[in-house]
């Protein structure tokens, strides 16, 4: 069945529509706070040294799960893509509501020589096949190892400044608080994750759930 035909010119006063590339015309660009909430890779690495290095990346997401993929990406090179390309080892950290000030904290444009782990006070754990400690107040982390980079373009194959840094988990660390019959208990960990501008935050601590679609007769 087609559907219904629309009225145009009322769907054009209805929605407020443009070209990204041609600006979006608010007062504030609606791309991130639509796309939301937003996973947080809270990434730890070292450096060639070992100096350990902690932030925040809110383009981040799980991609694959065999083998199991991750990936982050950022605008520039900065201190994670560094080290990560000097190691070709990283670790995801899960963030939650009780460490967002720690979180925020990390993101800070630090002076060569200052850790994250220092700056925010937080405890590191070593890790077992990885270089990079972990956060050892969050309730899960992934030991990773790189696999792709990929520098980021648009349809016009124009590259971009923006890095694509892609890793397989070769080892998961999991509080034992956290595991309920036998699941990770999502809700009680309340993840933190970024939903809108700079200064937004979500939390989950209420899961729904609904059973899978099944076709008739199948």
């Amino acid at each position: 069945m087609r559907p219904a035909p629309t009225d145009q010119t009322h769907d054009r006063e209805r929605f407020h529509s443009y070209v990204p590339i041609e600006g979006h015309g608010l007062a504030f660009d609606p791309l991130k706070a639509i796309v939301a909430p937003r996973p947080i890779g809270w990434i730890s690495s070292v450096d060639a040294d070992g100096k350990a290095n902690l932030a925040p990346y809110s383009y981040f997401n799980l991609f694959c799960n065999k083998p199991p993929l991750l990936g982050f990406s950022s605008q520039g090179v900065k201190d994670s893509q560094r080290n990560i390309l000097a190691t070709g080892e990283f670790v995801y950290n899960l963030p939650t509501a009780a460490l967002a000030r720690s979180v925020n904290l990390s993101a800070i444009d630090a002076r060569p020589g200052h850790s994250e782990f220092e700056i925010t006070a937080l405890e590191q754990i070593p890790s077992d096949l990885v270089r990079p400690p972990r956060v050892a107040e969050s309730p899960a982390a992934f030991e990773c190892r790189l696999t792709q980079v990929v520098t980021l373009a648009g349809v016009d194959k124009v590259a971009t400044n923006w890095t694509l840094i892609l890793g397989e988990v070769v080892r998961v660390h999991i509080n034992r608080d956290y595991i309920v019959d036998g699941k990770f208990d999502t809700a009680q960990a309340r993840p933190l994750a970024r939903c809108g501008y700079a200064d937004a935050y979500s939390v989950t601590e209420e899961l729904l759930f609904i059973d899978p679609p099944q076709w008739p007769g199948r």
